[in-house]
């Protein structure tokens, strides 16, 4: 088996299973990624070309456009290393890629014949542009545009969303096959490419991943915190990045409330000040400084502490010290870091939106909260921090076994590997 992987930021979501398939007997994996990705320095076996767009956007180009010729200047360097790599005699027998920067434009003109199998991880999926105040934020249809009444969507917004949705239709028609996360994230895509699209999580390390009743984390300050610690409790809040996509807005206005009624409880928040989806805020460097100008004086600095990003196995002590954590997400792609805390055994309180309950049941494996309600994300944690340890006990079990169950990274890679095994049709 001759693949050939593709991702602008390799591995991403590739990290498990190209390492995987490059020590696997009988299969020969080549990996293309930016001059930028970080690749997979812990696996030699596997070979990694890098690409570098020739040039930038230009600075007088259309803004509806920029991501367009960003994508045409990404699929044209991918394109000459897949010309060097038939030139050489390589042909893969399938390619897998994510295809978000555009780097498979140009794939099905080099290997016409490969099966090309796309992630589709994301298809902008705006609503009507009107009034939507009357919409429950909980019974909300759509996705992560015009969500929060906080940050309403403009016309420029709803067009440039549009002519952006142009590269994925482009690779859309181009695949042979998807696979999406989840349902939620293969339903946004329109209707008449849903069928190529399979659901198929890359999964999570649950090898890994598992409560400590033993687990410790030292602060920054040097307080110890401890696991199943009733007397001091702990509340976790984790993002790649602090910003209102994951809630971090709702979740700050909260936590004055919160210390107030659980006088011994700490609050370890996790994530950088950089922006991963959204835009920065006006008024502030980042969205971390703009809460604490906002809440920060009602807050205990002595019990809240601001992490930043960690390394994975102080991340896991976080979790595995968690008494209540919380996954406050809009509609939006659903992160690896709210099935880790239910395999690590957390007691999550997550956002009543529809990705996050295609994983988190209320009451049956976790709690939910109406979305962007900070009055009820304090009320709902207080509650939830005083309830009995039987009763959270059944809930972090049940959430354990169902992460352990549906999403381990073999199942995922089981079934990318059935597309693997499919002839390709050729592109029109």
């Amino acid at each position: 088996m001759r693949l050939l992987l593709i991702h602008q930021n390799f591995p991403g979501q590739f990290k498990h299973m190209a390492a995987e398939w490059a020590k696997r007997p009988g299969w020969e994996v080549i990996a293309i990624g930016r001059d930028t990705a970080p690749g997979l320095p812990a696996c030699p076996e596997l070979k990694l070309l890098r690409y570098k767009p020739h040039r930038p956007i230009r600075k007088d180009q259309h803004h509806y456009l920029r991501r367009m010729e960003d994508a045409v200047l990404h699929g044209q360097a991918v394109a000459r290393i897949l010309l060097n790599l038939k030139k050489k005699g390589w042909r893969p027998d399938a390619i897998l890629a994510h295809p978000g920067w555009g780097e498979t434009l140009y794939a099905k003109d080099v290997f016409p014949d490969t099966r090309l199998v796309h992630y589709c991880e994301w298809f902008y999926n705006a609503p009507p542009n009107r009034d939507l105040s009357h919409i429950d934020r909980a019974d909300w249809p759509y996705a992560d545009i015009g969500f929060d009444p906080e940050f309403p969507a403009s016309f420029d917004d709803y067009a440039r969303i549009r002519s952006w949705n142009a590269l994925h239709l482009l690779n859309l028609h181009n695949c042979d096959a998807g696979i999406s996360p989840t349902q939620w994230q293969k339903a946004q895509h329109p209707a008449e490419y849903r069928g190529k699209i399979t659901v198929a999580h890359e999964g999570i390390d649950t090898e890994n991943l598992g409560p400590d009743p033993e687990a410790q984390f030292k602060t920054p300050s040097g307080v110890v915190l401890r696991a199943n610690a009733s007397k001091q409790p702990v509340l976790t809040y984790v993002a790649r990045n602090l910003e209102p996509y994951r809630g971090f807005h709702t979740f700050m206005r909260a936590l004055p409330a919160i210390q107030r009624e659980h006088k011994n409880l700490h609050t370890l928040i996790v994530g950088g000040n950089d922006v991963s989806y959204g835009s920065r805020p006006k008024e502030a460097k980042n969205w971390k400084e703009k809460m604490l100008a906002e809440v920060g004086g009602q807050l205990d600095p002595a019990r809240t502490h601001f992490l930043g990003k960690l390394p994975y196995e102080h991340y896991k002590q976080v979790l595995r010290v968690s008494s209540l954590h919380t996954y406050l997400s809009y509609p939006f792609v659903l992160s690896w870091s709210m099935l880790e805390s239910m395999a690590t055994g957390c007691l999550v309180l997550g956002s009543d939106t529809s990705p996050v309950r295609e994983a988190l049941r209320n009451e049956e494996n976790g709690l939910t909260v109406r979305p962007l309600d900070c009055t009820a994300l304090a009320k709902r944690a207080g509650e939830a921090l005083a309830r009995p340890t039987a009763q959270l006990q059944l809930l972090k079990r049940a959430a354990t076994q169902q992460v352990h169950e549906r999403w381990p990274r073999a199942r995922g890679r089981w079934a990318v590997e059935e597309l693997f095994a499919q002839p390709s049709s050729r592109s029109s």
